[in-house]
Order: structure tokens, then sequence, then C-alpha cells
């Protein structure tokens, strides 16, 4: 049990080294912390604590659940938690480099992008985390439920969400794009 606390702790000092080295801030560049940002088009946008993507990381913890649930049943909840930190840590770090930054931008919603602070990144990693304990504890269809909320809660508020994000990556279709833009 102790062996998998300690995994985790490094693996969340890692995702938060890793982003340091990157030159990503701690904290907002604007020098203060808040709880939670609803302004899509604030330079504050992933950069303070919370903010509407942080729902996506719920939801990337239900998938993360499912997922590990399925293909490894036999091994033990905290060792598949810490295989989801991992893998939401390497999320993190991928999403934080130059390259997918710059990718971003090229979304209607994201051409100003300059990647998380650290500390919206650890908590992009404990919402997922949140999310995983979620899926282990509510029905699965609670959890279904709570995900195609989540996704057309966000889309109504923000034009964006978990599934639009990969669509705009995979399949950048100019109709999303102009809806996203408009304001």
């Amino acid at each position: 049990m102790k062996r998998v606390h300690a995994v985790i702790a490094i693996l969340f000092a890692t995702q938060a080294g890793v982003l340091l080295y990157l030159g990503q801030p701690l904290i907002c560049t604007c020098g203060y912390v808040t709880a939670f940002v609803s302004d899509i088009w604030s330079s504050q946008m992933s950069q303070q604590l919370f903010d509407w993507y942080t729902f996506s990381h719920i939801i990337h913890g239900f998938i993360f659940y499912v997922l590990l649930w399925k293909f490894f049943p036999r091994m033990p909840f905290l060792w598949r938690l810490a295989i989801a930190v991992g893998a939401e840590a390497l999320w993190e770090i991928t999403e934080n480099t130059p390259w997918l930054i710059n990718e971003y931008r090229k979304q209607a919603l994201a051409q100003g992008y300059v990647g998380d602070s650290i500390i919206n990144s650890l908590l992009d990693t404990v919402s997922m985390f949140f999310g995983f304990i979620l899926a282990k504890k509510l029905p699965w269809k609670t959890i279904l439920i709570l995900a195609i909320i989540m996704e057309i809660g966000v889309a109504l508020f923000i034009r964006d969400n978990l599934t639009l994000n990969i669509l705009n990556f995979i399949l950048p279709l100019d109709f999303i794009h102009a809806w996203q833009a408009a304001r």
C-alpha cells in the first residue's frame, strides 16, 4: 500500500518538475490565484486552479477507470489508479510541449493559449483522480449520465468540450470552428 502511494506521489512530482523544466509558470502569470475561471477568452484560462476544462479531466478519470477495470480486472484498485495518474500526468506534460501548444492555437478557442500553469495542470490530474474514484463508487449508468451532462453543459457554456477537442485534432471542421469562434 505504501509503495503505490509513493508511486503516485512521484508521478505528481515528476509532472510538476517536467512542466517547470518546460518553462510553465507555477501559478498564473497575472500574479494571483483564483478558484475558477469562467471566461473562455480570458488569458487566465488554464492558469488558475479550475476552469471549464476541469470537467474533461473528470471524464478522463471515468474513461481510465473503465479501461483499466476492463483490461486489468485482477489488478488491485490502487495500482490501476496509479496507472491512471501516470497516464494523466503524461498527457499533461504532452499538452504543455511547445508543439502541442502551437497545435492548440490553431483551434478557435485557443488562439492565445500558452499552456497550463503548474498548479492548474496538477489540479487537472487531481480532477482525473476524482473522476476515477467516482467511477468506482457510483453505478455505471450514473457515471454515463454525469459524463453526458458535463459534455453537453460545457458545450453550451463555452462551445467546447472533450469530444469537440478531440474532433478538432483528428478532423477539424470549418462549421465547428466558426461556431466556436462566434461569441
